[in-house]
């Protein structure tokens, strides 16, 4: 799962991909970069995606893939209440899924982050129940990397409005978000530049999408520390928090 992640927003200035580079300010508004994004609160945030062949643009897109039997705002909400969050998409089953396939097939996008978030469950020695323990997780001496998205076009048939949005791509956990993700042990599809732009811009087959969208970022790549248990109120997300009552990671391979 993937429903919290950042940019570090006054270190992105330029984005490249491949040897194409944009300016990030002058394509997509700055106020888009958040250094904590939740997705439980259905915003937007920059993306990219294939706007000519060898090219790509930064757009704006709402965090929570709209599935096109959804038509109206009501439709939308019941479907929030019932606690359906169609903020990832999980590699196993994105092609074999009636809401994903096509997107899938047809409208894969980037999505840009300097790091996300996750927590780590832990029973201290004389605690009765777990405790979760909030992790900051990064690609090691990178600005910035790239998620996998699909996308999909919403449209509100009451009010003609027309809204693209996004999920983010979820694949087995490598051995160290196994570690912090240690119950559901999922992880973004975290892609490097070769296979970013493969899967925005290349006429994939079905097995090279499944092979993507499955991709561990590798542990030796990534770095992960524990933050503060309030980090969502925190000036400061990001700010490094110790914890005594619980081991370090076993990272050891």
């Amino acid at each position: 799962m993937c429903n919290f992640y950042g940019h570090k927003v006054s270190r992105i200035e330029f984005i490249r991909l491949k040897q194409i580079e944009k300016e990030f300010g002058t394509i997509a508004a700055l106020n888009e970069l958040q250094v904590l994004r939740s997705g439980f609160e259905y915003g937007n945030a920059p993306v990219l995606r294939k706007s000519a062949p060898n090219d790509f643009e930064i757009v704006s897109m709402h965090w929570e893939f709209i599935p096109s039997w959804i038509t109206s705002v009501k439709q939308l909400e019941d479907a929030r209440k019932q606690g359906i969050p169609w903020l990832n998409a999980r590699s196993e089953t994105v092609l074999s899924s009636r809401m994903f396939r096509d997107a899938a097939l047809n409208r894969r996008c980037l999505v840009l982050a300097s790091h996300f978030y996750e927590w780590r469950a832990f029973k201290p020695e004389g605690a009765k129940k777990e405790n979760k323990y909030p992790y900051a997780i990064e690609v090691a001496d990178a600005e910035y990397f790239y998620m996998a998205g699909i996308y999909n076009t919403y449209v509100n048939e009451d009010t003609g409005l027309i809204l693209e949005s996004f999920a983010i791509v979820t694949t087995a956990a490598n051995y160290l978000m196994a570690e912090v993700h240690n119950h559901k042990k999922r992880m973004p599809t975290i892609l490097p530049d070769d296979l970013a732009w493969r899967w925005i811009m290349e006429d994939l087959t079905e097995p090279e999408i499944k092979e993507l969208a499955s991709f561990q970022f590798p542990s030796e790549y990534m770095n992960a520390y524990t933050i503060r248990k309030d980090f969502k109120t925190a000036p400061d997300p990001l700010e490094p928090f110790e914890y005594e009552d619980l081991p370090p990671l076993d990272i050891t391979l």
